[in-house]
This record gives structure tokens, C-alpha cells and sequence, in this order.
């Protein structure tokens, strides 16, 4: 599939339904986009081991691209694009329908300036602050002199960073708002090639290598962003930037992003306050949760992330489909409800559906080979084994808690696809509270008492997110928007019956995987001592298996692939 092809079809999304295939194909190709980038990533934490493995150089260096990158999850994947989607497709429903594309391009002109001037003046004061920055964000790093000069140093250099990709993230909702979501999807796999390529060829002419992937981070953002630029302009939609905050859209954007901030972004939050406290403790322990948390990230962004992205967009079209329904013969009016209302709940079915078939082997997969994967990926030259142990035990804490990652994702875009932000940021901040209870006792507990202090942490973001999940899978249940009326014979929630019944057939078919993968597993002496070849191979090997033997309890309990058809989404036109 080409770029042109995907991205510069003719734009009838308002006007004819949205089948089913559209869905299915367009969540493929950003999870494959995302794949592709994910395991590049790998790849970079691979050559970030290598080169510079748990060391307090690593640390420093995690600390100052994590700062950019917990605001670029708020601004560019996370709370601009949660409230800047919705109001760009309300401005195409309202005003590009009828032929007024000047007025979705005021939006865009004033979006762009409004947020890249904002953006810069705050890269401005950052970066002029840096010290009181990195004061704030790793504490522990004080009485560590020499790790807080580079820490702080190093932040000069990635905190641009933050408006290049933010800014890249407003390109990418907009091509995503009208479909286009291969590039987008593709951009990021443009900084682990800017990272890697940096860490193999530049490193040498550094006096101190690790400054290296700093001029790396910086490098990437700018080849983002050009990068992206020549589509927009393909679609016409190219911004000319405009500092105008009075811009009706402007304003209603900011009443929004508010409030995503904390909805969207509160396991991201919590894991930079892990950050905090992990700078407190031993050296490593940023390392050790740095390449922990890099692993769950995989599925998290291969499946949970992708497809929140992919159905935003439909959501936030069937939301503006609303026409009173009548109650009773006389025909009274019962109230406001959505025309596709069970489209809308079918296609978050659908989403979690397709994420629980993914998260829950997963999650178990992560537990049981933790250490054979981070053997087998960082144990080299500057990873010591202590510190594959180490990590393995906060990899399988942050295991715990996928599904509700993705469970997050998912069920978040059924309230931000409504413009509704308010229930989110109360779930939010509750969650955030509760991570911090988590963190002290955990941490106290674990650290104190075995020397596994960011154990603690880890389990403390697993266990929120989970709170997190059930109290917006609750909010959604309450939700009579979820429900068609006069659907009184239904229960007051969205979940099917067969949801549950594949839960239980995928419960079984994880048990006999772990089976499997357990009588599959060597000693732990054999990743010790083989060579990378070697140990690819095993875990090549265990993996595949274990896979297959999923793949064949699922089938023989009668799950098969049409079982994760997503519903046509039926969008009225005009």
C-alpha cells in the first residue's frame, strides 16, 4: 500500500458509510506502522544497553528525553489530539460539508499558531530553567552532582524536542481526522532510526558518548515534522500559523484539553512520579524501569493505542448524529440520542474485544519469559546480569497491569469522542491519588525489605491502572448514551454476552499456552552463558510455539477470525 494511495483517496468520509473493512484495514496498517516502530525501538533500547547499559549515564539520560516525551504523550498522542479531533470533525460536519473549507482552515491556521507559540515560549523558559527542572523531576539527582550537571545539560538539548513533536502531532490528527493514518503512524519510526543511527556512528566523536543520543532526540524531531509537511499539503490543509486565541474553536480546544490532560495521560503521569521516586533510589533503578516499561509498551502501542486512534475519528462522526426519538404513540419526545447509538457501543465492543484477545497472552507471556527477554535483548557488554534481574521483576509488576492500559486507551475515546472530559479527569486524578498511596506503601514494603524498591513502583502503576479502567468502564455503563431507546429488555451496560463468553475461551486457551511455554523453558544458566544467537533462537522458538498452541485452544473452542469483524459504522450524510 502506497502513502498516496492510502492518504490522498477521494474525501467522502461524511457522506457514505464507513464499512467494516474500512475499520478493519485502517486499524492494520497503523498497528503494522506501529509494529514496525516498536521493534525499532527495541532495537534502539538494544544499542542503548550496549552502549551505555544501567549506568548513572543512562539514567541521566533517560531522565532528560522522558521529561519531553511524558508532555509530547500529552500534547501530540494524548490530550490535544483527544479534544482537537472531536472539534475539527464537528467544523467538517458543520461547516466543509456545505462547502466552506475556509472555515476548517481558520481552525487549523489558529490551532497551529495559538499551540507552536505556546510551545515555544515554554521550550524558551525550560530551557533557560533547566536546573530547576531537573530539580523537580529527579530530586534524588542532588546529591549526585556529576548525574544532575549532565542530567540538566542534556535537557537543553532534548527539551526542543517537545515543539517539534507536539507540533508533528498536530499534522498527524489532522491526517488522521481525515483518515489518513499511515504516515502518522509510520513518523515515530523515524526517531529510533535518528537513535540508533546516532548511538552506532556518532558516539565516538563525543567525549562523553551519552550526549550523542541527546543531539539524536533533537536531530529527530525536525526530520519528523518535514517529514509530514508534504502530505498536508497534498490535502490541502498545509497551516498557515495565526496567534489568534479568541478563534471559537481555539478556545473550545483549551476548555477541553484541560481536563484530557489528566484523563488521558494519568498512567503516563504516573509513570514519570515513578521516575521521581526512583531517583531516589540505588543507581539503575531509572535503567531497570526504562527498559521494563519499553516492553510493555510494545502491545500497549501496537494494538491498544493503535486502535483508540483509528476509531476516534468514527466515534466523534457518529456523536453528531443526534435526532430526538419519540417515547410513546402520542409521539413525545423521550430526548436527544444518537441515531447509530448501537454502532457507537459495537464499535467499543469491538475495540475491547480485540485488545482483550491480544493483552491477556500477553500479559502472561511477559510474566513467565521476563528474564529470557531481556537476556536475550540488553544482557551485553555494559547489562550486567544483575541488571537484567532487576528489570525482569519490574517487567513482570508493569505486566500486570496491560490490559488496563489498553483497556484506558479504548475506553477513554468513548468519552472524549463526545466531547465529554469532565468524567475522565475526575477517574483520573482518583487514580493518580490511589498511585501515590500505592507508591508508598509499595515501595516502603519492597524496598526496605528485599532491595526492590522500583518493584514497588511498577506494581503501584499496574494496580491504579486497573482502577483507572474499571471506574471509566463504570462511567460507560451508566451512560444511557450507550443505549438505544425503548432498549429496555438490555442490560445497562455494553458489554455483550459473547464478550464474555470469549473471555473465558481466551482464560483457557492462555492456560494451556503457559503450559506449553513452561515445559519449553530451559534453565536459566543457558542465558547466561549462550550466545545471542543461541538464545534468539530458543526464545524465537518458545515463542512460536506457545503462539501456535494459543492460536489452536482458541480454535478449538470455536473462536474463529470473524468473530473480530468491527461493526459498519454508518455516518448520515448530509
Amino acid at each position: 500500500m502506497s502513502f498516496d494511495g492510502q492518504f490522498m483517496r477521494d474525501s467522502q468520509i461524511d457522506k457514505q458509510p464507513e464499512t467494516s473493512s474500512d475499520l478493519l484495514g485502517s486499524s492494520f496498517v497503523v498497528s503494522l506502522m506501529t509494529f514496525i516502530s516498536r521493534v525499532l525501538g527495541l532495537a534502539r533500547d538494544v544499542v542503548i544497553a550496549i552502549t551505555v547499559g544501567a549506568s548513572g549515564f543512562a539514567d541521566a539520560f533517560i531522565v532528560a528525553f522522558k521529561i519531553p516525551q511524558f508532555l509530547r504523550r500529552l500534547f501530540a498522542e494524548g490530550a490535544f489530539a483527544q479534544a482537537f479531533v472531536p472539534v475539527l470533525s464537528e467544523y467538517r460536519q458543520q461547516y466543509e460539508s456545505n462547502g466552506n473549507v475556509a472555515a476548517v482552515k481558520s481552525l487549523i491556521n489558529a490551532v497551529c499558531g495559538v499551540l507552536g507559540g505556546s510551545l515555544f515560549m515554554l521550550v524558551g523558559l525550560v530551557v533557560l530553567a533547566s536546573p530547576l527542572v531537573t530539580m523537580l523531576f529527579a530530586p534524588g539527582f542532588i546529591s549526585q552532582p556529576e548525574k544532575f550537571a549532565m542530567t540538566e545539560q542534556m535537557l537543553r538539548i532534548t527539551f526542543p524536542y517537545l515543539l517539534l513533536i507536539s507540533m508533528t502531532g498536530f499534522a498527524g490528527a489532522i491526517l488522521n481526522s481525515y483518515d489518513r493514518f499511515v504516515v502518522p503512524a509510520f513518523t515515530p519510526v523515524l526517531l529510533n532510526l535518528s537513535l540508533i543511527g546516532f548511538a552506532l556512528f556518532a558516539t565516538p566523536f563525543f567525549s562523553v558518548p551519552v550526549y550523542a543520543l541527546a543531539w539524536a532526540v533533537l536531530f529527530a524531531g525536525c526530520i519528523q515534522l518535514l517529514f509530514q509537511l508534504p502530505f498536508l499539503r497534498q490535502l490541502d490543509r498545509l497551516p498557515s500559523p495565526r496567534w489568534d486565541t479568541q478563534h471559537e474553536g481555539v478556545k473550545k480546544i483549551a476548555l477541553l484539553m484541560v481536563p484530557a490532560i489528566f484523563g488521558v495521560s494519568v498512567s503516563q503521569i504516573n509513570l514519570l512520579l515513578d521516575t521521581v521516586l526512583a531517583s531516589f533510589l540505588p543507581t539503575g533503578s531509572v535503567s531497570w524501569l526504562y527498559y521494563s516499561d519499553r516492553l510493555v509498551e510494545l502491545p500497549l502501542g501496537v494494538f491498544g493505542i493503535a486502535i483508540a486512534t483509528v476509531i476516534l475519528p468514527s466515534l466523534s462522526r457518529l456523536q453528531l448524529q443526534n435526532i430526538p426519538i419519540p417515547s410513546d404513540a402520542n409521539g413525545s419526545e423521550q430526548g436527544h440520542f444518537l441515531v447509530s447509538a448501537a454502532q457507537f457501543r459495537d464499535t467499543l465492543e469491538w475495540a475491547l474485544r480485540a485488545i482483550t484477545i491480544v493483552a491477556i497472552p500477553a500479559t502472561a507471556a511477559l510474566w513467565l519469559l521476563a528474564t529470557p527477554i531481556l537476556f536475550t535483548l540488553f544482557q551485553y557488554q555494559a547489562m550486567t546480569p544483575v541488571d537484567v534481574g532487576m528489570a525482569a521483576v519490574s517487567l513482570q509488576a508493569y505486566s500486570l497491569g496491560l490490559m488496563a492500559f489498553m483497556a484506558i486507551k479504548v475506553l477513554a475515546t468513548g468519552f472524549f469522542s463526545r466531547q465529554d472530559m469532565k468524567t475522565p479527569v475526575k477517574v483520573g486524578i482518583i487514580a493518580m491519588v490511589a498511585n501515590m498511596v500505592f507508591n508508598l506503601i509499595f515501595v516502603y514494603l519492597l524496598h526496605y525489605h528485599y532491595q526492590l524498591g522500583h518493584v514497588g513502583l511498577a506494581l503501584a502503576t499496574s494496580l491504579s491502572a486497573w482502577l483507572n479502567a474499571a471506574l471509566l468502564y463504570r462511567g460507560l455503563m451508566k451512560d444511557n448514551i450507550l443505549l438505544m431507546a425503548g432498549d429496555s429488555d438490555k442490560p445497562a451496560g455494553f458489554l455483550s454476552a459473547n464478550y464474555w463468553r470469549l473471555l473465558l475461551k481466551i482464560i483457557l486457551a492462555v492456560a494451556f499456552m503457559l503450559f506449553v511455554l513452561w515445559q519449553l523453558l530451559p534453565t536459566e544458566q543457558l542465558w547466561l552463558t549462550a550466545s545471542w544467537l543461541t538464545r534468539s533462537g530458543y526464545l524465537a522458538s518458545i515463542i512460536i510455539s506457545g503462539f501456535i498452541s494459543y492460536c489452536i485452544v482458541l480454535w478449538l473452542t470455536g473462536v474463529r477470525i470473524a468473530d473480530f469483524k468491527p461493526p459498519a459504522v454508518m455516518v448520515r450524510g448530509d
